[in-house]
């Protein structure tokens, strides 16, 4: 079902000419979708991702923090990393490093360390 689900929202991806251009408000409309169907909190912070980039920073980083306060990702390094992202793009750096940290305390695979580990040193 997850396979199925995610399949729609790859051919918005692939169908972009450039990655502004990636039908974000339809992606996000197709996670809702699959949260009603197949409900976890994995899809819930993919679903919160993809209505940042639909609605705004704002609106995915209110998600992101109420699933945060529920705990049931508790240990999962990208959802920190996600948040560190729209922090950043909100310019809220201190708060945004801080979640850089988080995620890097929780990762452990090289090649994520290394993109968060360069994050973090974006920020200054």
């Amino acid at each position: 079902m997850r396979a199925a689900a995610g399949a729609p929202a790859a051919a918005l991806h692939v169908r972009a000419a450039r990655p502004e251009d990636t039908d974000w408000p339809q992606i996000a409309a197709l996670y809702g979708a699959l949260l009603r169907t197949t409900p976890g909190p994995i899809v819930e912070l993919n679903a919160a991702a993809a209505v940042a980039m639909a609605q705004g920073p704002e609106e995915g980083l209110a998600w992101m923090e109420r699933l945060e306060r529920s705990g049931a990702l508790a240990g999962y390094h990208l959802l920190p990393a996600a948040q560190a992202d729209l922090l950043r793009r909100l310019g809220r750096t201190d708060e945004a490093r801080a979640a850089y940290e988080r995620a890097l305390a929780l990762v452990r695979h090289p090649t994520e360390r290394r993109f968060l580990e360069l994050r973090l040193t974006e920020l200054g």
